[in-house]
């Protein structure tokens, strides 16, 4: 899941980042208004936090021009602006919810979860299995043959994503756009060494291993 924040505050994103990037979701930040505007309408966004406040566009703007861009992903306002006109303005301009700074962060990771489940959980399977693996969506649960793995949030987004393009060829570049970040540097071994990771937690005690390499291509998961 990748999510756009789009916060001008430092302190603020960076507290709001790092718990996402802690729960394993991957993370795209803008700085202000029209910057986010164009990471909402050039990446695949699954959700996005957006403060009202900005330099350029307002976040008011940039939420009515992503619902004119017909984009329907969640969107969470983040703002210290509390007064009810406020909430009501930025309602009715298409965000879904709207928390008032200062915020709690995990009533923030409760939101995002309760906006993901609801948008994409109902036309989803709450599950992937892949022969005898299985990942439940909701618990964020790993099985292999009845067994659970324990994964690390960011090995879990990367078996995630493997799973749900399972039988398909995945190359680094798109392992890299869909897990970590957009600018995340394509030269770096950390897709590889996750990769390890997750072999050896995933294949290593099993008959049939399920990840494999295409030299020169990418994994795939079968």
């Amino acid at each position: 899941m990748k999510i756009l924040v789009i916060e001008d505050d430092d302190k603020t994103a960076g507290f709001v980042l790092k718990a996402l990037k802690e729960s394993g979701y991957s993370t795209i930040h803008a700085k202000d208004g029209n910057e986010g505007y164009r990471f909402a309408t050039l990446h695949s966004i699954d959700l996005a936090i957006i403060d009202l406040m900005l330099p350029g566009i307002n976040g008011l703007t940039v939420i009515e021009n992503i619902r004119k861009h017909n984009l329907s992903f969640p969107i969470i306002v983040l703002s210290a602006k509390d007064s009810t006109q406020d909430k009501v303005n930025a309602l009715m301009s298409g965000c879904d919810i709207y928390l008032s700074k200062p915020f709690s962060i995990s009533e923030l990771l409760a939101n995002i979860h309760a906006q993901i489940r609801r948008t994409y959980m109902l036309t989803e399977p709450s599950s992937l299995t892949v022969k005898d693996l299985t990942i439940d969506l909701l618990s964020r649960k790993v099985q292999r043959n009845g067994n659970e793995i324990i994964l690390p949030p960011r090995e879990y987004a990367l078996l995630e994503y493997l799973m749900r393009n399972a039988g398909r060829v995945v190359t680094k570049t798109m392992i890299i756009e869909h897990v970590w970040e957009y600018n995340f540097d394509p030269q770096t071994s950390v897709v590889e060494t996750r990769i390890h990771q997750l072999r050896k937690k995933i294949d290593e005690s099993f008959e049939e291993p399920l990840i494999h390499t295409l030299r020169g291509v990418g994994y795939i998961l079968e």
